[in-house]
């Protein structure tokens, strides 16, 4: 009978072990833990949407003409010939759910949430084809304020982690609508004017989405960005002032931020407030954090005029910006050297798991290797339970808080 071959793990996914040198999945799941405490402090609901959608939903949201909807997301016909894809992101989803499930009710309305998203492109270092985001949202308030509040969030978080040293946060603004065409009309003058130096995917984005030309790493591209008007001179004093009021925020805040006056969002719902907080120590991939404002995305669904701030970041790079730490210990591990007191071990067990302490039962194989194997298991106590002249023996190794919590717990049971 022919061997069966088993599939390799499809190109741009991953599987991670816990309490491995690299540690990959606890440091994964260091980063959720940590996302949904820091949340809390700031109120932010945790919230829920499908993993799949209308393809509507992203085709409307995204743009038609975006990298995202044209080449890089998962799109099938369902059973009942329905078009449905798997979420690349999570703002559209929860734009979304607060059009369809009343959630006007509950503005301004604060939600957080993670968990994978999907989109077929180059794996690269960070980047995976299923990846994970953390998320938050501030829907229905159109003050500066709420700006301020996302990105002290992201602050907080990021020291939280441990991750913030050598991580910077890069501001900008796209202004009002007003300033926002102007500005655009402006570009869309200037590039033209060198359109011959443009590469060819800038001349494309020429004709439908040419912010983003800003974003080009391209050299020829940005030789012809260089000289390119910025947003300041297009800004209404209306748009200025809110920036001022971001900006004065974030100051009182004590949150650092600095300047990138051509940081962009390209398409045309993002209004005001662009930001990323970027690094070096993740290659040419830096960003590790980013968002802004899209006042015009929930009226672009077909909701009510709608002001909201977002933004998202990459589980799998922030689990990257860790150490992986020292090898993981347990509290307590109990080695069974004589199975007439299996009983025994299993109460003993079951009180150190009630108490709060991790504990592991080594009662496989040999009686007389149990001690040595469960020696081999990091912990902070050592137990050993067996039995002398027809009685239970118990003995404990180890030192500190962990050792003398799980010794008296045992004892206890004498």
């Amino acid at each position: 009978m022919a061997k069966i071959q088993t599939p390799r793990p499809i190109r741009g996914t991953q599987d991670m072990l816990g309490g491995v040198p690299e540690n990959l999945a606890d440091r994964f799941a260091h980063v959720v833990e940590t996302f949904e405490r820091v949340r809390k402090l700031y109120g932010f609901r945790r919230v829920e949407v499908p993993v799949f959608e209308a393809t509507a939903v992203f085709a409307r949201s995204l743009g038609e003409s975006t990298d995202v909807v044209s080449k890089e997301m998962y799109t099938f016909e369902d059973r009942g010939g329905d078009s449905v894809t798997l979420r690349p992101e999570f703002t559209a989803g929860i734009a979304r759910a607060y059009i369809t499930e009343g959630w006007q009710q509950f503005a301004p309305l604060k939600v957080a949430t993670h968990g994978p998203l999907f989109r077929y492109e180059r794996p690269q270092k960070g980047r995976y084809r299923q990846f994970h985001q953390i998320d938050a949202e501030v829907i229905g308030a159109g003050e500066p304020l709420a700006d301020v509040e996302l990105l002290c969030f992201a602050d907080h978080l990021l020291r939280e982690l441990g991750v913030a040293e050598g991580v910077t946060l890069t501001l900008n603004t796209l202004g009002d609508a007003v300033s926002r065409d102007a500005w655009r009309d402006a570009l869309v003058a200037h590039f033209e004017g060198h359109r011959d130096q443009l590469s060819q995917d800038s001349v494309e984005r020429l004709a439908r989405n040419p912010l983003r030309i800003l974003d080009s790493k391209d050299e020829g591209d940005q030789k012809v960005v260089a000289t390119a008007p910025g947003i300041d001179d297009y800004l209404t004093e209306e748009a200025a002032a809110f920036f001022a009021q971001v900006t004065g925020g974030l100051d009182a805040a004590g949150v650092a931020w600095t300047r990138n006056a051509r940081l962009v969002r390209g398409l045309d719902y993002y209004r005001h407030t662009a930001f990323e907080f970027i690094t070096d120590r993740l290659g040419a991939q830096g960003t590790v954090l980013g968002g802004g404002r899209y006042d015009g995305l929930i009226e672009n669904m077909g909701g009510p005029a709608t002001p909201a701030v977002g933004w998202a970041a990459g589980i799998e790079r922030l689990a990257m910006l860790l150490d992986a730490g020292e090898e993981r210990r347990i509290d307590a591990v109990i080695a069974l050297e004589d199975d007439a007191q299996v009983g025994r071990a299993l109460a003993s067990l079951k009180a150190l798991r009630e108490a709060g302490l991790s504990a592991e039962l080594v009662a496989s194989g040999s009686p007389r290797k149990r001690f040595d194997k469960a020696a081999k298991i990091p912990a902070h106590a050592l137990i050993s339970i067996g039995q002398r002249d027809g009685a239970p023996h118990v003995n404990v190794r180890g030192e500190g808080e962990i050792a003398a919590k799980a010794e008296a717990v045992v004892r206890q049971l004498s």
